[in-house]
């Protein structure tokens, strides 16, 4: 195709969204809030799946030692829970110091009842384990109690059952969102691209009688919907930065709680602006351009 050729097809595409001014408007606005729509969706889940994940990650094993363990077993016991494939810290926590942590969260009363005692420090001395994978929690707990000098486990296997399966039905309910949130994207989409071009069979016709090739008709429309997609792809960026950066700021509050017990924050908006700014403007492209297309393609056979 020469330069002259190309430059006459940009014009026209260019051209044919003013032209077409009110269809455009309308596929602007369909596409704008189809794309804010799926966009939201995808945001919220791996947000969600975020905060569950910090959460997972926090979960620990309590590994209770017997009284008669000496130095060298607990330096030894270290390194063998070191060893064990799904763990990934382990933290010795003396009865000294649980001690010391016990009487410095007690009021004053309770110190001064304390002082009734004989002195002895019943507390035992532990391990904090923490793990990688939930799902294998009871065999790495199992594995735990095989050595000698540990007496119990306290391990949190209800609550990873139930973290796991918020975090399963939390990626099921986000996929079947954005699946049926494209899939009506794209049929409304559709319909409105084919009233577009339908209300321009005439001018396609013609220029079929004339002579113009398939491509030669198609390409206006390809570069008029892709036009549109980007406009409205800019629109859905701009709509959801600012949606999303108020809803930051009112749930981060909220979920102070939630970062006490080792939650991970949400996505500030700056940190992934640039992947949501390239997913918006990819998106807006395909689906404008392919659009248009496929929907003028039903009126180049005369």
């Amino acid at each position: 195709m020469r330069v002259s050729s190309a430059g006459y097809l940009v014009k026209q595409g260019v051209t044919g969204v003013w032209k077409n001014r009110m269809m455009s408007f309308a596929s602007f606005c369909i596409m704008l809030v189809s794309l804010m729509l799926v966009g939201i969706s995808v945001l919220a889940g791996i947000n969600i799946s975020r905060i569950i994940s910090g959460i997972e990650a926090q979960n620990e094993i309590f590994v209770v030692l017997k009284p008669e363990v000496t130095q060298s077993d607990i330096d030894k016991l270290y390194v063998e829970f070191k060893n064990i494939s799904n763990v990934t810290d382990v933290t010795f926590y003396s009865k000294d110091q649980a001690w010391a942590d016990m009487i410095a969260d007690m009021t004053e009363q309770e110190r001064e009842a304390m002082q009734y005692g004989n002195g002895d420090n019943p507390l035992p001395d532990t391990f904090r384990v923490k793990i990688a994978d939930l799902e294998i929690m009871d065999i790495t707990s199992s594995q735990l109690t095989t050595f000698d000098m540990v007496e119990s486990i306290q391990s949190p296997e209800s609550f990873a059952t139930a973290l796991i399966s918020l975090r399963n039905v939390a990626a099921l309910i986000t996929s079947a969102v954005v699946i049926a949130l494209m899939i009506i994207c794209l049929v409304i989409i559709s319909n409105t691209t084919r009233t577009s071009v339908h209300a321009r069979r005439k001018e396609i016709n013609i220029m079929k009688y004339v002579g113009a090739t398939n491509s030669f008709i198609r390409i206006p429309f390809f570069i008029e919907g892709m036009l549109i997609g980007i406009l409205a792809a800019i629109g859905a960026l701009i709509l959801t930065r600012f949606a999303y950066i108020e809803l930051y700021n009112v749930i981060t509050e909220q979920l102070q709680g939630l970062q006490m017990m080792g939650s991970k924050p949400l996505y500030a908006f700056s940190s992934i602006s640039t992947y949501v700014t390239i997913a918006y403007i990819a998106a807006g492209t395909v689906i404008g351009a392919l659009g248009t297309t496929i929907s003028a393609g039903k009126y180049l056979k005369v």
